[in-house]
């Protein structure tokens, strides 16, 4: 029983991770068809953030919780305005400009804090299950997921501005003769994205190595869930997190680290192989 418990924590922990590092991208790209290839950098900057904060003798849950995605939440602000306001439509040009701005970002992030890892202690200590030992903050990185997936749900599907958004994108010229403004409501969509981005890179700094290519760890992972997920924004990256977490850490509790990643990417090739359109392209179609 013991094992068992330590195992379904790490499998959530698992799951809850992957949850987190695609929620912002799921707007941005599920919402708005928005390739962001700085998504991995806007993770950096969230957990950069943290870091300066605790240096500067900031309360750690403050700079995590709010400091971090308002900082995030602008710079994604600026880089819509500045960027990719007038390139929606052209996937292919969202691709290469947010490519070249990751590029740029690593490139500022290495000269004021130099090419090194930093990090932070993990607060809340621990808890132990039989004779093993797990960390609390864990437990909270799984609460947070879970209050933030629902937060989403109900922000998308049970308020005005969840509505607006959700009509602007499916339909921006029915949105503008009703008298709503599309591009603030993609300016404000991708800020809320980009801040959603910041708050997980801030959660997951305490837990992981703070270094300026920290985001290409993450990138590739989120992009998986996405796109695994499909059309439906909150159930299908919910769906693809549950799947892709639990097949990586089961198999990287039968086996190794290594091999659990190699495990989550072919889920990844089965899944779409089968289900081209992802999870909610075939289950859950009218669900959020």
């Amino acid at each position: 029983m013991d094992i068992a418990g330590i195992i379904l924590v790490q499998i959530l922990y698992a799951i809850a991770t992957l949850a987190l590092i695609s929620a912002g991208l799921a707007i941005i790209f599920g919402m708005m068809r928005v390739i962001n290839l700085a998504h991995g950098e806007f993770l950096m900057l969230g957990a950069y953030t943290v870091i300066i904060c605790d240096k500067a003798g900031i309360n750690l849950w403050v700079s995590m919780l709010i400091i971090a995605p308002l900082f995030v939440g602008l710079v994604g602000l600026v880089v819509e305005r500045l960027v990719i306001r007038f390139l929606y439509g052209r996937m292919m040009d969202t691709l290469l400009a947010t490519w070249g701005l990751s590029l740029l970002i690593i490139g500022l992030i290495i000269t004021i804090f130099g090419n090194v890892t930093e990090g932070i202690s993990t607060p809340l200590g621990s808890f132990t299950i039989g004779g093993y030992v797990e960390s609390r903050y864990r437990l909270f990185l799984i609460g947070i997921t879970v209050v933030l997936i629902i937060a989403m749900y109900i922000v998308l599907k049970h308020t005005r501005l969840g509505r607006i958004a959700r009509g602007t994108m499916q339909n921006a010229e029915m949105a503008s003769a009703l008298g709503i403004s599309p591009q603030r409501v993609y300016t404000v969509t991708f800020a809320l994205g980009a801040a959603l981005t910041g708050l997980a890179g801030a959660v997951l700094a305490p837990v992981s190595g703070v270094l300026p290519t920290m985001g290409v760890t993450y990138i590739a992972k989120a992009f998986i869930t996405v796109i695994g997920g499909g059309e439906a924004i909150v159930t299908g990256t919910s769906s693809a997190a549950i799947l892709f977490g639990t097949v990586n850490q089961v198999t990287t509790f039968l086996t190794t680290p290594v091999i659990g990643e190699v495990a989550l990417l072919v889920a990844a090739v089965l899944l779409l192989r089968a289900l081209p359109q992802g999870i909610t392209g075939r289950f859950f179609r009218r669900w959020l």
